[in-house]
């Protein structure tokens, strides 16, 4: 039966348009019921005897939300113990429409089979399909669709009934107005509260229930603490006249009562609108998109420097303004002050479900709790649970429901248990949610697009491929690596001179463009390397194997190959698709070893030294035009087989030949970014690093002033030269700490579109262009340029996508954030690895160099482990000692004693224990000896050694 849908739409020239949709109904739409006899279905989802144990119905029963118990009570559906569920599709659009991120999770759900979740598509069948009536809203004829479907369901089952109970359906809705008139309709239909709380031995089911608004009022005071949040119209209206400004709220990490909004303007031009206090920040939550409105002028502050944490017992929603918020309240000097505002509404929550532990009431009796999310920037909670004993200790994931204006804190509830604090896989686990790394197993649809094995090279896979496996190419990679994105070679030509080339994996001939396996791995954007552990972009199939170059085994590669002269001087670039066979995949320390051991003349080693000779000219050249050489500290763990706990730590060593690697990947990396902008100008996948702004150099110079040293920042060159001779006496580490500050003061890398920026240039490497082409196995953006390149050489074909100027954009910028998140979790993997390896090993006394001066404490920098700790100078236990702050040193003078940036301190380190969620490193200070303020060296309790076991 076909019925259509007629409507005028205006068009863009002024003109109307008549629109026909055809909508067609059916009668083979099956119900999806073991029961049904009558309908021809070829498989079933709903059981015959669904098993849901409950006080209200005692009877087999299925169930059918409406849209908002979906929207709301999603945690709730996903338990193991709903099922036998009718998800209709009236609902399923209306969930698609509001909230994308629920829709991907009830399509998870439903294709669990062992969920017995169906979608019955009432919209197309001829029963149960609905005009919408003159004068009824959108939203009124939707509620009315359902409970035809379950008045439909009902007498459809009606016909199947046996001698034991009647099969029934339950309509859950929490809408007073729906619920009313389905049982006019003689339906069963009960709010969804009601429901859960009647399912028998399921209480942690209850804590799962997201608030209503009845239990919302319920649960706060009368007293107004906030200001009401404009609505979207008021916003809008604002937004437009330049009375209001649309910002990201980003709250500070030390500070719970300030924040501030990233307001991005036009271009690159953006301002931070400072905003302080409770009320101001009105509910705002890390993230939110939120409007914001400036004070007046006269109203500025200044940056609070105090340190504020919301910790210790839930504080009362009837409270008056406290002395945190009075502390704020410094006068500042008029050149301090920032733009300052108030959030006057929310465009748009960003909220997540999270991690972190419960703060049990100290009412026994209670079962309304706090609870503390591991990131500070996030408020706590207040959630309603029945297992708080069962929970303490635990971390557990807990979603935000609302945050009304009575209420002092945000009202959520409990979404799931993680595990034991402190234990290593728990930690592992909140550390990669956290992060938002997707770090879930690929899923068969993603693996389905693998190759099967065994994988062989064929005629076809040969077709505008050349065959270099006669080569002598070679790999250099860090120990235990076996992900090998790149190999080398290096040979003489007959004309004297070299012929270099670069072969890199050819991953895009195993991902192709749209499937599964592509959107996954632009969706995770990176493999993320945490210790001891590695989460791939894509699977280990490719990843360790088939993409993996190693040595005396054929795989296939993209190369670019140079003619270069004996002055490292480029004759003649070169790209094409490859079979290579490696002859050696070798350490840093193996190559290494072989350069330099002069008995050895075979042909990886002759490579390897052409290699080593051109990559120092190459890096000279780059030097010269201004390239940056920076530091910073990277540290490796030595992890006990057995217990995989860290049991010592030690910086990374560099050697010659991590930067013989380097130079030539980053000469294949500016050859390529060159041919991919040369024939696309306009969708080329580029990376820039912008120059930072002089106010970014500030430390840097206060801290080269303090030593008597002139570093210029006017270019990338002049902060080279002038760091390469910046030198003190008798101080041989002082020009390493200079660099790890510089690094402190750079911008972030970032990947864009050719088509949509103007400036290209790469500030850190002094070149006009560059990409990334050489690791396509742990990084996306190396697949489009892999991709690009081909198209450019006729080694394959082009798709719409990757044409798409926009399309483009928009994946870089998923890419510019899993990156940056992959680094925030590989600093946070480093940290908590840290912390383990100081809980085994008691207390260390060790040098440092003060490499921050803060008002109330000195950032320390211990350059044998590359950690950095704060050494603070007031306490609360103790009488603090008298502390005076100079910005513009900037100095610290504590007592009698001044410190410095860069002045030499030995400290005490060990673990800090005492908050279990936020465990740090604590630094004590040894010397220089301040009364009443340093302590005494500690005896070091020698490492216990290992007993040997015997097998």
């Amino acid at each position: 039966m076909l019925k259509s849908k007629t409507f005028v739409k205006k068009t863009r020239s002024g003109g109307v348009m008549k629109i026909v949709r055809e909508h067609y109904l059916r009668d083979d739409i099956w119900c999806g019921s073991e029961v049904c006899t009558e309908c021809k279905q070829e498989s079933t989802a709903l059981q015959r005897d669904p098993c849901m144990e409950s006080n209200l119905c005692s009877y087999p029963h299925y169930v059918i939300p409406d849209t908002n118990v979906v929207l709301h009570q999603i945690d709730v559906l996903e338990d193991q113990v709903i099922r036998n569920v009718i998800i209709l599709q009236t609902v399923l659009a209306e969930v698609r429409h509001r909230s994308a991120p629920i829709y991907k999770r009830l399509k998870d759900i439903v294709h669990e089979k062992e969920k017995h979740f169906y979608t019955f598509t009432n919209e197309h069948h001829r029963e149960t399909f609905i005009e919408r009536e003159p004068g009824e809203s959108a939203n009124d004829r939707n509620d009315r669709a359902i409970r035809v479907a379950a008045k439909w369901y009902s007498e459809h089952l009606k016909k199947f009934e046996s001698d034991t109970d009647p099969l029934k359906v339950v309509l859950l809705t929490n809408d007073q107005g729906n619920k009313q008139k389905a049982e006019e309709s003689g339906l069963l239909v009960y709010k969804c509260e009601e429901y859960i709380k009647s399912l028998i031995g399921n209480p942690e089911l209850v804590d799962r229930l997201a608030l209503s608004n009845d239990d919302k009022n319920d649960i706060t005071s009368s007293k107004v603490l906030f200001p009401e949040h404009l609505p979207l119209s008021r916003i809008q209206a604002g937004l437009k006249n330049g009375t209001f400004l649309q910002g990201t709220f980003r709250a500070s990490r030390d500070n719970y009562l300030e924040a501030t909004v990233f307001v991005q303007g036009e271009g690159e031009e953006s301002t931070e609108v400072l905003i302080q206090g409770l009320q101001n920040l009105n509910r705002s939550v890390y993230q939110d998109v939120v409007a914001v409105q400036l004070l007046p002028r006269d109203q500025w502050v200044a940056p609070s420097s105090v340190v504020l944490q919301d910790e210790g017992a839930a504080k009362d929603d009837n409270e008056e303004e406290g002395e945190e918020e009075k502390e704020l309240r410094v006068s500042a000097a008029e050149a301090a002050r920032k733009p300052t505002g108030r959030v006057v509404g929310i465009i748009k929550r960003n909220w997540r479900p999270f991690c972190g532990m419960l703060n049990a009431s100290i009412i026994k009796e209670s079962t309304r709790h706090l609870f503390t999310p591991a990131d500070r920037r996030i408020p706590r909670i207040r959630i309603e649970t029945r297992q708080a004993d069962a929970l303490a200790g635990q971390r557990i994931m807990v979603a935000i429901d609302g945050w009304p204006k009575h209420s002092r804190y945000p009202n959520g509830h409990f979404v799931r248990t993680l595990g034991s604090a402190g234990d290593k896989e728990t930690e592992q686990q909140v550390l990669l949610l956290e992060h938002d790394v997707p770090h879930q197993a690929f899923s068969q649809a993603v693996l389905s697009f693998l190759p099967t094995m065994p994988w062989e090279i064929t005629p076809e896979v040969m077709v505008n491929r050349e065959d270099l496996r006669s080569l002598t190419v070679c790999s250099v990679d860090p120990p235990g690596c076996t992900d090998i994105d790149d190999a080398l070679h290096c040979r003489a030509l007959d004309n004297g001179n070299l012929e270099v080339g670069v072969h890199i994996a050819d991953v895009s001939h195993f991902i192709r463009p749209g499937n599964a396996m592509d959107k996954e791995a632009a969706n995770r954007g990176t493999t993320v390397y945490l210790c001891g552990k590695r989460i791939d972009m894509v699977p280990e199939l490719l990843s360790s194997n088939l993409c993996s170059l190693r040595s005396n085994v054929e795989r296939l590669a993209f190369s670019c190959i140079w003619e270069i002269n004996h002055k490292a001087e480029i004759l003649k670039t070169r790209f094409t698709k490859s079979v290579i066979k490696s002859k050696a995949s070798l350490t840093y320390a193996e190559a290494q070893m072989r350069i330099d051991d002069t008995t050895q003349t075979d042909d990886i080693t002759k490579n390897l030294r052409g290699l080593n000779k051109l990559a120092k000219i190459l890096k000279k050249h780059r030097i010269s035009k201004g390239a940056l050489t920076l530091s910073s500290l990277e540290v490796r763990f030595h992890i006990d087989s057995e217990t995989h706990d860290p049991i010592d730590l030690q910086t990374k060593e560099l050697m010659e030949t991590n930067s013989m690697v380097e130079e030539f990947m980053l000469l294949a990396n500016i050859s390529v970014a060159q041919k991919i902008f040369d024939e696309f100008p306009d969708c080329a996948m580029l990376r820039k690093h912008p120059a930072p702004p002089p106010s970014n150099y500030d430390i840097l110079l206060k801290a080269a002033k303090s030593k008597a040293v002139e570093i210029h920042t006017d270019s990338a060159k002049a902060l080279a030269d002038s760091l390469d001779v910046a030198r003190v006496d008798g101080f041989p580490y002082f020009n390493t700490l200079l660099r790890i500050l510089a690094t402190r003061c750079m911008m972030q890398a970032v990947y864009f579109c050719s088509g949509m920026d103007s400036d290209f240039h790469h500030y850190g490497l002094a070149s006009p262009i560059y990409t990334h082409f050489t690791s396509p196995i742990r990084r996306y953006a190396d697949i489009i340029v892999h991709r690009l390149l081909a198209v450019a050489i006729a080694a394959d074909k082009t798709y719409p996508d990757l044409m798409d100027k926009q399309k483009q954009s928009a994946l870089s910028n998923n890419l510019n954030y899993r990156h940056k998140m992959s680094q925030y979790a590989q600093r946070a993997s480093v940290a908590f690895h840290t912390q383990l390896f100081f809980k085994s090993r008691g207390i260390l006394n060790e040098e440092g160099f003060v490499l921050f001066v803060r008002k109330n404490a000195i950032i320390v920098l211990i350059p044998k482990f590359g950690l950095e700790g704060t050494v603070f100078f007031d306490s609360k236990n103790k009488t603090a000692p008298k502390v005076v702050f100079d910005e513009e040193g900037p100095s610290l003078t504590v007592e009698q004693h001044t410190f410095h940036i860069f002045d030499r301190v030995m400290v005490t380190i060990s673990l800090d224990a005492s908050n279990i969620q936020h465990q740090k490193i604590r630094m004590s200070l040894i010397e220089p000896v301040i009364p009443g303020v340093s302590v005494s060296a500690p005896e070091v309790q020698p490492l216990a050694k290992k007993p040997r076991l015997d097998r």
